[in-house]
């Protein structure tokens, strides 16, 4: 095992600087690591960490999350108004209704095994986007109409809606039936989630000011009521529909509004705990690849990533009607909103260790989505930033 985490975590960080040297994403040459070294090449990963990648992953997902939560601007989502909030849920709807349509003809597969698929591959990459975004409103391109704040606010909620869908439609997969009842539990979970974690965040904003504690403590008590959260979910599950990742980025948000100063301080910690994260999600998500059963997805595979693209500039496009943003900014935000890698490689293989028919495919779309989109995404964003937005 150790010999593995230092494979990982060397090699990662080496392929990682390499590829953001030529300007690409590091997350790439993690995820190229972990298929060097995974079970289906080198073969130089443990099993006994290849055993718990899926509950590594799963923290590295909450990492994730409590961070968007205390980053999250709830004031500069208020500026933007509508097209903010239509951001968060409908580009996703539109891709997930594209692979719906898609990806039977083109790989064979079933509708609700393509609504399984288009709830992995519709969630936008934070990692890939924020710091993109953070870059214009320094520089001051776009600032004006508040474009960056509008795709950073809508990428974190994005990723929350995505992964609320993909829980509940995977549980439909194992066994329960599939009826509308079934799917009034999303929102359900959603507002429960949100209520809970909005008290939990009051508690521990008044226990932090009441308490005085070192900041990597309450990192530890925040990463605790998460892994609780989790738990309590899963343990709920059938009786009570709760969202416990959406409780995890309520505490975050609920944190910045009572304890701003306390919530940066506790942000930059969960930074440096990601710095660690992120290399474990990416290098494990790509040692679960399999080289052989992603060429043989090949073209069609490629062409329906393509295809589920179009459909969600579309729902981008809908989204910006009758705002003020001109067509070279309107294009700027369909090219903005497409890079893909986070959830992709958090939840990407869950269908596969569940069991699922559709797991292997699920988990091979899901990685090639982030080998197209996220280098494409990041190379126009940088390409054409100046030449589609103004400097305010």
């Amino acid at each position: 095992m150790l010999t593995s985490l230092a494979l990982i975590f060397l090699c990662g960080l080496l392929l990682g600087s390499i590829f953001q040297k030529i300007k690409l994403p590091p997350l790439l040459g993690m995820i190229i690591t972990g298929i060097i070294l995974g079970p289906h090449t080198l073969n130089l990963i443990d099993q006994s960490v290849l055993s718990i990648s899926s509950d590594l992953r799963q923290i590295a997902l909450i990492i994730i999350l409590t961070r968007a939560g205390l980053n999250l601007d709830i004031n500069s989502l208020k500026k933007v108004g509508r097209p903010a909030i239509l951001m968060c849920f409908v580009p996703a709807c539109f891709e997930i209704i594209g692979m719906v349509l898609l990806a039977p003809p083109l790989l064979g597969i079933s509708i609700f095994d393509a609504l399984i698929m288009g709830t992995v591959v519709a969630a936008v990459s934070p990692a890939v986007i924020v710091p993109k975004m953070l870059k214009l409103i320094e520089t001051g391109y776009g600032k004006d109409k508040s474009i960056p704040q509008m795709i950073m606010a809508g990428a974190s909620v994005d990723d929350v809606f995505v992964i609320v869908l993909f829980t509940s439609f995977t549980g439909l997969a194992q066994g329960e039936s599939f009826s509308p009842i079934s799917l009034i539990q999303v929102p359900i979970s959603i507002i429960l989630g949100i209520g809970l974690g909005i008290l939990i965040g009051i508690l521990l904003g008044f226990f932090f000011k009441k308490v005085h504690m070192r900041d990597s403590i309450k990192v530890i008590i925040i990463l605790s009521i998460s892994f609780l959260l989790v738990t309590l979910e899963n343990s709920l599950k059938g009786i009570v529909p709760i969202s416990g990742l959406i409780a995890i980025m309520s505490i975050g948000i609920s944190l910045q509004k009572i304890r701003s100063d306390a919530s940066k301080r506790i942000s930059t910690k969960f930074s440096k705990l990601w710095v660690a994260a992120e290399l474990m999600l990416f290098v494990l998500v790509g040692a679960t690849v399999d080289i052989k059963y992603a060429f043989s997805a090949g073209i069609m595979a490629i062409l329906l990533i393509f295809g589920v693209l179009v459909f969600r500039m579309i729902g981008i496009l809908i989204c910006l009607i009758k705002t003020k943003l001109n067509k070279k900014e309107r294009l700027f935000c369909m090219i903005a909103y497409c890079p893909k890698a986070t959830v992709q490689a958090a939840i990407g293989s869950i269908p596969l260790t569940m069991g699922l028919s559709c797991g292997n495919i699920v988990l091979t779309v899901a990685v090639l989505s982030i080998l197209i989109t996220a280098p494409l995404g990041a190379f126009f964003i940088e390409l054409l930033y100046k030449k589609l937005l103004k400097k305010g």
